[in-house]
């Protein structure tokens, strides 16, 4: 099964319409997308990963390969509650801690910080596609995230170094995201990033000419009323290469309050005496609108 793949130069022309059914299906029955023709420089997103690599060799590689997982792992322990990778976590939104993380170079938070702002306004427009897709205002998860300055947005970069019993392991074990959407740079040569689909486990591919592979996380599947899906995703550890991954979350800030969203929800607690009178009336209507008729009078909107 090949992932889906969404072109982003394909929305502003004739095939829009083809693109967003093309996108509500990937959210629908995968819960993850590529995204080609993003408009984020390739040049920039090299240099995020350049420098990343870089700062992994220079100050976190020689230390994994001493700690305790490294350990256990030699020793043949039991290794079924931990995860073979390197990581640590940047807040970019609603405020940035970049500069106080150790032997970050000015170099790569000026180079991070660029690469944020373009993938803050990519995650917006896809939310905003979302939003269209699921018969929503655009802006409505966009609003559902935000506290007084926008959506929360973190990154957790990690590597996961090459592994010497990969069989014994995982990357990362299995799991939903807890967030919104996820928008991952991942390494163009090692592969290791799987998803689960149809009671089986598929391989994503490392990413080429720097695509950004995309998953909806819990608070979508919340707000679409289950219509998206956020879905379990691990990353098996390799014997011959080092992953990276560059994970950015756009997420609602810690005091968001999230529901589903009003308009796909069915009515519920009704009289059912109500409907029929209603049904009565509106039979030879479209039920959509009966629907949200009895779904506000049983809010108490009548």
């Amino acid at each position: 099964m090949a992932i889906p793949v969404i072109d982003f130069s394909t929305l502003n022309g004739d095939k829009r319409g083809e693109t967003m059914a093309l996108l509500h299906e990937a959210c629908q029955k995968w819960g993850c997308f590529l995204i080609e023709n993003h408009e984020i420089e390739g040049k920039l997103l090299e240099k995020v990963k350049k420098e990343i690599n870089k700062y992994y060799e220079e100050n976190l590689k020689e230390s994994f390969y001493k700690s305790e997982i490294a350990k256990s792992l030699e020793k043949k322990q039991n290794t079924c509650d931990i995860d073979w990778e390197s990581s640590f976590f940047i807040w970019h939104r609603p405020a940035s801690n970049i500069r106080k993380i150790p032997n970050l170079s000015e170099e790569l938070c000026k180079t991070m910080d660029e690469y944020i702002e373009k993938l803050v306004e990519l995650a917006e427009k896809l939310s905003e596609l979302m939003s269209e897709n699921l018969g929503l205002e655009k802006e409505y998860i966009k609003k559902a995230f935000s506290g007084s300055n926008g959506a929360a947005m973190g990154t957790k970069v990690a590597k996961y170094p090459e592994c010497p019993f990969p069989e014994l392991v995982r990357g990362l074990r299995e799991h939903t995201d807890a967030g919104g959407i996820i928008l991952l740079l991942q390494d163009d040569k090692v592969p290791g990033l799987e998803f689960f689909k149809d009671g089986k486990w598929i391989e994503i591919p490392p990413s080429k000419n720097n695509a950004i592979f995309v998953n909806t996380g819990d608070q979508i599947e919340v707000l679409s009323n289950g219509l998206y899906k956020s879905v379990v995703h691990r990353v098996m550890p390799d014997k011959n290469g080092s992953r990276l991954s560059i994970a950015s979350f756009y997420n609602p800030v810690g005091e968001a309050i999230i529901s589903p969203a009003p308009k796909l929800l069915y009515p519920s607690n009704y009289c059912y005496g109500d409907y029929l009178e209603l049904y009565g009336k509106t039979k030879f209507g479209e039920k959509g609108p009966r629907f949200e008729s009895i779904k506000n009078k049983a809010n108490g909107h009548y």
